[in-house]
């Protein structure tokens, strides 16, 4: 488990509850329900990861709650 944020929030365009991972640069997923997006988001992030880490690129540490959120 990664203790990354995550934003959630209605997209009235896809129909479709979106999660962002802002630590991660394009990482995101989306669901019909708020738990949905956020259990998909959570999986993303673990794929994000191990994508890194086979391209040898850096993993950003989890900082919590970001400045601008």
């Amino acid at each position: 488990m990664y203790n990354y944020e995550i934003i959630l929030y209605w997209s009235k365009d896809d129909e479709a509850f979106i999660a962002e991972v802002p630590e991660l640069p394009g990482c995101m997923a989306d669901g019909r329900t708020r738990r949905e997006a956020i259990e998909n988001a959570e999986r993303v992030i673990h794929e994000w990861i191990e994508i890194a880490k086979e391209d040898g690129e850096d993993i950003p540490v989890p900082k919590g709650k970001l400045m601008y959120a």
